[in-house]
């Protein structure tokens, strides 16, 4: 089966996906530290409103609140899972989930807008990037968390990864500042995180390191 055409992006993919919760969302605060975030990662980033628990219309009304940041900074607003609010708000792309639809439907629902899919192996990152998705999101690559008990996939799973699929391959799962350089020389193309900002005492600080880390990988 011939692969099905990506994105037409007008922007560079980020390299710095800054990932949510239900417990981040629903946080007092998570709109301001959000607005940091966005500023500090500026093109270079994505905010990532992932969430179970909150509902379509709640995920729509943050997405709206935080567009003048994406228009002023140029980090992009990312859905995650829901489609219909990512067309709807204006985010400027949309991440397919392990509950979400399969890759080749979200394409030909969300046309032109740029798209990414979660993976856990070579396989899944090469059904999606062969269906439509512009870039995949792979782990986890440390312990984390949010996979308690379950070891890291580790860096193998970055160079498999980005050996074998045509689109940028982002490194998740326990992703620190420190691990960035690391990743990054592993095939890597950028790098997700919830705790890494959010757990943070100075989200907008943690935001910071994270691009600086990627900009001296860089020469930058």
């Amino acid at each position: 089966m011939s692969p099905l055409p990506t994105a037409n992006v007008s922007q560079v993919i980020p390299v710095l996906h800054v990932v949510t919760n239900d417990l981040v969302i629903g946080r007092p605060w998570f709109t301001d530290r959000a607005r940091g975030v966005m500023q500090a990662a500026g093109k270079l980033g994505a905010l990532h409103l992932r969430a179970r628990l909150v509902s379509a219309a709640r995920l729509y009304e943050l997405a709206r609140e935080l567009l003048p940041v994406q228009e002023r900074t140029g980090c992009w607003v990312v859905i995650n899972d829901r489609l219909d609010v990512a067309l709807t708000a204006g985010a400027s792309g949309a991440q397919l989930t392990t509950r979400s639809i399969d890759v080749a439907d979200a394409r030909r629902m969300v046309g032109s807008l740029p798209l990414g899919a979660s993976v856990h192996s070579v396989s899944e990152a090469t059904a999606a990037a062969s269906s439509g998705a512009d870039w995949v999101v792979a782990g986890h690559i440390y312990p984390t968390p949010s996979h308690a008990g379950a070891p890291g996939l580790g860096l193998e799973l970055v160079r498999d990864v980005a050996t074998t699929v045509h689109v940028p391959c982002i490194a998740i799962g326990g992703v620190l500042p420190e691990h960035v350089p690391t990743l990054l020389a592993a095939g890597a193309y950028g790098v997700a995180t919830i705790s890494g900002i959010w757990g943070a005492n100075d989200a907008e600080l943690a935001a910071s390191d994270y691009v600086s880390r990627y900009e001296r990988a860089h020469g930058s």
